[in-house]
């Protein structure tokens, strides 16, 4: 659906994206991880043609950005950080305005503003004048302006910016609806985004991709151990030396004692479970066992460890 080509992007003596490559497939949610300045909205621009590249090629559904811009943008619904909204319009007129500009039918334009009002929850807002809104109806606002031409290809730049905890929850969950309905290009340097929405993800830094892999896949291949958290009662010295003697584990650490209850993180070598022996071994000397549980490598980590190699 989108192939992304050597992309490179210099203001004067600084450069912004370095041989940029990656492609998203039809339907995928691909998240764009980097932490602010890395290049992930200069990317955003050139994909959607609204900036030339310096270098390399993008191409949409096999149109390329620059030779034809027009129908490019056309199969796209754009998102800026900052939402293309007229404050003194109310919600229905500016996206009426919008479905004009978009070239929508003049007689598809009121079922399309309707249906895109509905599918973003802002029908009880339609009538306020958008600058009135709070921050969380004014980015709904600019996703239904992004829908209104019904375009397959969503690319949205740090949607839930600036949002509080309970207007990103209601954005993400309009983002995860429609996954599989539209490919959507997600922009953020928030990691729980990427884990909760997208199905891949892309991390870049310093205008360079440093890894494109699944979620998953980035936890099983940087990951070099396998954790256990286990809370239990039992005599501590006697409990560490009984696990300790369990095959495969490395290393045995109490991380918290509170009436009697221990929390221990159990290394254990990568790609064993030993959550079953564990458990047997706690169980088999009469210890009472509150909790079993394995410890994933975090995004943040992940993130981190990639940066710093980098």
């Amino acid at each position: 659906m989108i192939t992304v080509e050597n992309l490179t992007k210099t203001y004067g003596q600084v450069r912004a994206l370095d041989k940029v490559s990656f492609q998203v497939e039809e339907g995928e949610v691909l998240g764009f991880l980097g932490p602010n300045g890395a290049g992930k909205t200069t990317a955003m621009r050139i994909i959607t043609g609204f900036m030339p590249p310096t270098k390399g090629r993008v191409t949409v559904g096999g149109l390329d950005v620059e030779k034809d811009n027009l129908a490019v943008r056309r199969r796209i619904g754009y998102l800026p950080e900052n939402s293309p909204l007229y404050w003194d319009m109310d919600v229905q007129g500016y996206l009426q305005f919008v479905s004009e500009v978009k070239g929508v039918p003049r007689g598809d334009r009121a079922r399309k503003v309707e249906e895109v009002m509905e599918e973003v929850a802002i029908t009880d807002v339609q009538n306020r004048t958008v600058g009135k809104l709070s921050k969380g109806y004014k980015q709904r606002v600019g996703l239904a302006q992004a829908l209104l031409n019904d375009p397959p290809i969503l690319i949205l730049d740090e949607p839930t910016v600036g949002l509080d905890p309970k207007q990103i929850i209601e954005i993400r969950e309009l983002i995860k609806d429609m996954a599989g309905k539209r490919t959507i290009i997600l922009s953020t340097h928030i990691l729980p985004e990427v884990s909760m929405i997208c199905q891949r993800v892309i991390i870049i830094n310093k205008g360079e991709i440093v890894a494109v892999d699944t979620p998953g896949n980035l936890t099983e291949r940087l990951q070099t151990s396998r954790q256990l958290e286990v809370i239990v009662r039992a005599p501590q010295n006697e409990m560490q030396q009984k696990l300790k003697a369990v095959a495969g584990i490395k290393d045995v650490q109490i991380t918290h004692q509170e009436n009697g209850l221990l929390t221990v993180v159990v290394d254990s070598e990568k790609g064993k479970d030993l959550r079953p022996g564990v458990a047997q071994t706690l169980v088999a000397a009469g210890w009472e066992l509150y909790g079993l549980r394995a410890i994933e490598m975090s995004l943040e980590e992940i993130f981190i460890q990639l940066v710093t190699e980098e």
